[in-house]
């Protein structure tokens, strides 16, 4: 392996690197969000790999605002003080 192939991550080092539980780390392996690679029985992630992943999970202005949906007693006090 050459430097410019990266680093090679365990699972465990993957998900610490990630903030998650191994079991969801698993979960994107296995729906194909982030790839890996197994030698034998071991599972392999490349460090250029995750941080594609999380370029790629950047979340843009106003995918969240399901999350927080302005209520009609909010709205109407918004109007109130306009």
């Amino acid at each position: 392996m050459t430097q410019a192939d990266g680093d090679w991550l365990s699972t465990k080092e993957a998900a610490a690197a990630l903030g998650l539980i191994p079991r969801t780390l698993y979960r994107l392996i296995d729906e194909g969000q982030l790839p890996a690679y197994r030698f034998g029985r071991v599972i392999r992630l490349k460090q250029s790999e995750i941080d594609d992943f999380v370029s790629k999970s950047q979340i843009e202005p106003g995918e969240l605002e399901h999350l927080y949906p302005e209520t009609a007693s909010s709205e109407a006090e918004a109007t109130a003080s306009s």
